[in-house]
């Protein structure tokens, strides 16, 4: 038997024992380990559910396993036991385990096929190493175990595997890489153009191709940079790539948001049914597997058992008030990545970082402001579009947050100049002026006339939106680079709307207003400022979801994904900058 590698295998941080089931998956690729093990992220998919459905009848225990003595002369068949070595610190369950005559064979079961080659049928090396290391558990248990067996349940076929000197080296050689990785706490590289990563449950998260094609494009850091990125950044430069990204996520989301807006609502739960009542009557059922957030607009209870069954189901619920003010969010424990935070608190104590993402996010902003304007101007003033333009170049360069603050400021005094011309009026409506949708500028908190509220109320569905999009990535979205803290904002959700307001928000206004899915008759006045009535929000709503499921092309890696899609990948894209997958971070800035 081949010499055990030098401990130790510990870590204070990490669990005492790592599963075999880990090992195989550092095999596979160590990324996809250290997201599941290290940073506990998970993502089911059609592969993962069908194998679990298949290990149902493996998973039952039965009787107990016998002592190592006590089976000389048995013939057993025994399901689902749990061993654990404590000279490697790994544990495993082991799905069926066949004693004959005093020597156990474990078998595991595999979703797949066996690896043919040249016309033998042979295990992939991550089910190998997997099954040595349960060999091994049983040897140091004191068990007789010269082979194993994988039985692959899409072939019906058994492959047997000898634990010999090369197999068990394997497994102890992977076993020390996979602790020696976890302890180092830095996400391996993703793999390069791999078949692997297709189908993966975690390539939304990983981002293989997009991390791979903005390292290569993008120049080296900065010395600044180095501070934080030291050991990630270490090694030979990458090639560039010049094949196409591949769209390893789906371009849209199957779920949908649900929007409760009637005032006195109160949502209870029936098994997976939330059922929304008004007084005593039904109005709707909703099942909560058919939606990925639910969205509570003003004075609406939700029972404890509800609140309870969406957050199991990692569904988020958003609280608003009847004007549209974005008070909060309940979620589940989806936010694990705690070395994401970590990093993210540190980056923002780092000015430089700080202005560097701030001047992307505002050229980026002003860039797409321009573009809306072009597109969807009847007449843009050129003085205006050139102007943007030149404030966009500027914001790059800007040496202070306060520079940069003020041409955000300029640009938007520009742009929401010009924004009128990019309404359509209604015509023949007696109308008090503030239900007009003539618009002469932006103002808000609380906003004084049709155009602005329906600004307003966009702006806080998209925060709400980018806040749900932090939680999973696992940031923390009331920390951010430019916008400041402050008590109860999102500021880091703030931070990434920014490029977006004009492509969704505004893009969602004026679709509205001009397609008169929205009329002056939706408006009512609430307080000193003007509100949408229970029909109008219903209405924009609509005009908004439409906006967030439109495709569209990314200009960087030249697939097509929905915006709602989209605000995932950049805060995911924001995370691979921390974590040092990628040197700049790649504001969207549409063509």
């Amino acid at each position: 038997m081949a010499t055990v590698l030098a401990p130790p295998y510990t870590s204070p941080s990490l669990p005492d024992y790592l599963p075999a089931r880990m090992v195989n998956e550092f095999v596979y690729c160590p990324r996809l380990f250290f997201y599941e093990w290290v940073e506990g992220v998970f993502r089911e998919s059609a592969d993962t559910i069908e194998g679990q459905a298949q290990h149902r009848r493996v998973d039952r225990e039965t009787k107990g396993m016998p002592r190592a003595v006590d089976i000389a002369d048995e013939s057993i068949h025994t399901r689902s036991v749990t061993l654990s070595s404590e000279k490697l610190h790994i544990i495993a369950k082991l799905d069926l385990l066949e004693i004959e005559g005093g020597i156990v064979t474990p078998v595991d079961y595999k979703h797949g096929r066996p690896r043919e080659k040249n016309d033998v049928l042979e295990l992939w090396p991550t089910d190998r190493v997997q099954l040595t290391i349960q060999g091994l558990i049983l040897r140091e248990n004191g068990y007789s175990c010269n082979e194993g067996v994988v039985y692959y349940t899409s072939t019906k076929q058994r492959v047997r595997v000898p634990f010999g000197a090369n197999e068990v080296a394997e497994a102890e050689r992977a076993i020390f890489d996979a602790w020696q990785t976890a302890r180092a706490r830095v996400l391996p590289p993703p793999l390069v153009d791999s078949p692997k990563c297709i189908g993966c449950s975690l390539a939304p998260i990983c981002l293989p191709d997009e991390v791979n094609r903005l390292g290569s494009e993008q120049m080296e850091p900065a010395a600044d940079q180095l501070l934080l990125f030291t050991a990630n950044e270490a090694g030979a430069p990458k090639k560039a790539v010049a094949r196409e990204t591949r769209r390893l996520m789906a371009p849209r989301d199957d779920l949908r948001p649900a929007y409760l807006n009637t005032q006195g609502l109160r949502v209870g739960k029936s098994g997976t049914v939330l059922q929304v009542k008004e007084k005593d009557a039904l109005v709707q059922e909703i099942r909560i597997n058919e939606i990925c957030q639910l969205n509570l607009m003003g004075n609406i209870q939700l029972s404890t058992q509800a609140v309870q069954a969406l957050c199991e189901a990692d569904i988020p619920v958003s609280y608003f008030s009847m004007g549209g003010w974005f008070y909060g969010i309940t979620t589940g424990l989806c936010t694990k990545n705690v070395f994401l935070r970590r990093q993210q608190f540190a980056c923002a104590n780092e000015p430089w970082f700080c202005k560097r993402l701030a001047r992307d996010l505002v050229g980026g902003k002003v860039r797409n402001q321009r573009t809306f304007l072009l597109r969807n101007h009847i007449e843009p003033h050129e003085n205006t579009l050139r102007e943007l333009k030149e404030m966009a170049a500027r914001a790059d360069e800007c040496e202070s947050m306060e520079t940069l603050l003020g041409l955000e400021g300029n640009a938007a005094r520009l742009y929401f100049g010009a924004f009128s011309g990019l309404l359509k009026a209604e015509v023949g409506e007696e109308l008090p002026p503030m239900f007009r949708f003539d618009f002469m500028g932006r103002n808000r908190r609380p906003p004084r006339d049709a155009v602005n509220a329906l600004l307003s109320l966009g702006y806080s569905l998209l925060a709400k939106d980018l806040t749900i999009a932090c939680y999973a990535a696992g940031f923390d979205p009331m920390l951010g680079f430019y916008h400041q803290p402050r008590f109860g904002r999102p500021a880091l959700a703030l931070d990434l709307m920014e490029p977006f307001r004009p492509l969704i928000v505004d893009s969602s206004v004026v679709t509205a207003i001009n397609t008169r899915m929205v009329t002056g008759r939706d408006f009512t006045v609430a307080g000193s400022g003007v509100a949408l009535t229970s029909e109008g929000r219903k209405a924009f709503y609509r005009a908004y979801e439409l906006r967030m499921d439109t495709l569209v092309t990314h200009p960087i890696f030249g697939y097509r994904v929905s915006y709602r899609r989209l605000l995932e990948l950049q805060v995911r894209l924001l995370a691979k900058l921390l974590d040092g997958d990628i040197p700049k971070y790649p504001v969207f800035v549409t063509r």
